[in-house]
C-alpha cells in the first residue's frame, strides 16, 4: 500500500527533454485502428470493449475487431477541446453505461445509458449532471468508478479559473458522484484534469494541465497525489509553489508543456518492473511517462516511446491486466494518417 507522506517534496523538472529514457525494455502492438480520437475505454465482462471517439460515437470492440455501426452517436457542441470524453460502466451493472460529453449549449454533462445485452446498441436514460461549465478548452472528461463503488468525474476550470477555488461550482474539481446522482467534491484547484487512478483506497494520483498564457504562467503540468478534501491550489498556485491549506504537485514540468491525458497505476504482472507505477499519456510531448513513488515522493521517473507513436491520450489498465493507450492524432493537433487513431497495447521485449 503507498499511503500520502505528511509533507511530500515536489519536484520541479527543468530539463527540455522532460525526462531521462526509460530502462525497461517495452515494446507495442496495434490492437485496433481505424478510430477517431479515442477518448476512453470501457471494458465489458466477457472481453468487449466499449471505446469513445470525441466527435460523438460509441464503437464497440468486438472478438478483436471493431464492430462498424456505432453502439451509440451523441450530438455534442461545437468545442476544441470537449466532445464525446470519458465513459464508464457501473462494475455492478454492466447494462449501466455512463458518458461524460459537452453538450450543445455549451455544457458539459454526465449521462446514464442503458446498454442493450448484445452490447450493439443503447438508449438514452437520464441526464445524471448537468451545467458543468464548458469553453473551447479545458473540459476535464475522465471518469471512474472507485474502489469504494462510486463514480468519479474530472472537470476542467472551463477557463475561468477562480470556479477551481469556488465550492459551489462542478468545475475545477474531481466529484464523488452518489447513487442518486447527487456530487460531491471529492478534491477541487484542479485546472484542467483528464486522469486521475487510486493508489490505494483512499489515495488518489491526479494529471493536470499547466497554465497556457493566463496570468503570465506557462508550462508546469503536474502530478499529483491527493486524499479527500485537498485543495491542489489551482490559481492561488501553481508549480511548486507554496501555500497554506493548499497541496503542491509530486513532480512539475518547467520548461515545455507536457501536457498530460490519461493516468493510471500499472497492477499487471507482464512488466514486473512497472508494478505500482504510476504511468502517464503525454499529448504535446508524445510519450508515456514512467513515475516512480516512494512514500508519497518521486523516486524516479523516466520516458518511454518519445515521439514514437504521436499524441497518447488514454492509459488504462485491462481486466486481465494489459496496458491499453490510445493516439490522439486526428485531434487536429496531430497528424492523422491513413489508419487513423489506434489503440496498442503495451508489452515487456
Amino acid at each position: 500500500m503507498i499511503l500520502l507522506a505528511l509533507l511530500a517534496a515536489c519536484l520541479l523538472e527543468k530539463s527540455d527533454s522532460w525526462g531521462p529514457d526509460g530502462t525497461v525494455p517495452l515494446r507495442a502492438e496495434t490492437v485496433v485502428s481505424g478510430l477517431e480520437v479515442p477518448w476512453s475505454f470501457a471494458f465489458l465482462p466477457g472481453g468487449e470493449v466499449l471505446i469513445s471517439e470525441r466527435p460523438g460515437r460509441v464503437r464497440l470492440l468486438q472478438h478483436g475487431k471493431l464492430v462498424a455501426p456505432p453502439v451509440l452517436t451523441v450530438k455534442t457542441a461545437e468545442t476544441n477541446e470537449g466532445g464525446l470524453l470519458g465513459i464508464a460502466v457501473n462494475p455492478r451493472d454492466e447494462s449501466q453505461l455512463f458518458l461524460y460529453l459537452t453538450a450543445p449549449g455549451p455544457e458539459n454533462q454526465l449521462q446514464r445509458w442503458t446498454l442493450a445485452k448484445d452490447h450493439h446498441s443503447a438508449r438514452m436514460d437520464k441526464v445524471v449532471i448537468s451545467g458543468i461549465g464548458a469553453a473551447r478548452f479545458h473540459d476535464g472528461g475522465r471518469i471512474r468508478f472507485g474502489p469504494d463503488g462510486a463514480l468519479y468525474v474530472g472537470t476542467g476550470d472551463a477557463r475561468q479559473p477562480s470556479r477551481s477555488q469556488d465550492p459551489s461550482s462542478l468545475n475545477g474539481k474531481v466529484l464523488r458522484v452518489d447513487p442518486q446522482g447527487k456530487a460531491t467534491p471529492w478534491v477541487l484547484g484542479i485546472r484542467n484534469t483528464e486522469g486521475f487512478d487510486w493508489l490505494d483506497d483512499g489515495t488518489m494520483v491526479i494529471s493536470d494541465h499547466g497554465p497556457s498564457g493566463e496570468m503570465g504562467r506557462y508550462a508546469h503540468d503536474e502530478v499529483n497525489v491527493a486524499r479527500k478534501g485537498d485543495n491542489l491550489g489551482w490559481p492561488d498556485i501553481y508549480g511548486c509553489e507554496q501555500k497554506a491549506g493548499m497541496l503542491p504537485p509530486v513532480i512539475t514540468w518547467a520548461t515545455h508543456a507536457l501536457p498530460p491525458g490519461g493516468a493510471v497505476v500499472y497492477r499487471g504482472t507482464t512488466i514486473p518492473e512497472l508494478r505500482g507505477n504510476v504511468l502517464i499519456a503525454s499529448l504535446g510531448a508524445e510519450h508515456i511517462h514512467r513515475i516512480v513513488l516512494e512514500n508519497g515522493n518521486v523516486a524516479a521517473h523516466e520516458v518511454y516511446f518519445r515521439q514514437k507513436f504521436g499524441r497518447l491520450r488514454e492509459i488504462a489498465m485491462t481486466p486481465s491486466g494489459e496496458l491499453w493507450v490510445s493516439t490522439s492524432n486526428c485531434d487536429g493537433r496531430g497528424e492523422c494518417g491513413g489508419d487513423k487513431d489506434r489503440i496498442l497495447r503495451i508489452l515487456r521485449q
